[in-house]
């Protein structure tokens, strides 16, 4: 088993899920955002640090989105509980469709040698940080200093809903460009 603190980041994110879902449940919206939040700057760091310190390995590049998706889709699901709103309901479901569908087209690529034709695109990159900070102002889901966070976080979720379609839409034309024939 790979050991290494970049795969530890991942694990820890995977372990914060729970632990964000018990907060979430005991009525603590700010420790189950900075919980969020904090577990959202891992899935960076540790992408960083794998590249900085040479620690990149197919286990790491399964688990990371692996470990992403799950976060997001629970605190999807604890955010449209809460929420009971359309418009919170149709994003996430946006949101959690895009995810199942790039993953099937991913594990599809890899199974005709072309995974590296569906790499992650800079688009892709700004859906996530959409995602974890609209997921993170909703989750806290009160005014902090006055700053209407929960407003904030609904105009974030329509612009990671955007972003989730546009990207969606890059990975599957660059699939399907890069189709094999055979």
């Amino acid at each position: 088993m790979i050991l290494n603190i970049p795969i530890m980041l991942t694990y820890l994110r995977i372990l914060a899920i729970p632990l964000m879902v018990v907060l979430f449940y005991l009525d603590y919206p700010l420790t189950t955002a900075i919980v969020f939040a904090l577990a959202g700057f891992t899935d960076w760091a540790d992408g960083y640090l794998a590249r900085r310190w040479g620690q990149e390995s197919r286990f790491g590049a399964f688990l990371d989105p692996v470990a992403d998706k799950l976060m997001v889709a629970v605190a999807l699901i604890l955010i449209v509980e809460s929420q009971a709103n359309a418009w919170v309901t149709i994003a996430a479901a946006i949101i959690v469709s895009r995810e199942l569908l790039i993953s099937a087209l991913r594990e599809w690529m890899a199974e005709v040698g072309q995974r590296s034709k569906v790499a992650v695109a800079f688009t892709g990159k700004l859906k996530t940080a959409a995602q974890i900070m609209s997921l993170t102002f909703l989750l806290y889901d009160k005014p902090l200093w006055g700053i209407p966070l929960h407003e904030i976080g609904l105009a974030l979720l329509a612009i990671a809903t955007i972003l989730t379609v546009w990207s969606m839409m890059q990975y599957l034309a660059d699939a399907f460009r890069n189709e094999p024939t055979s």
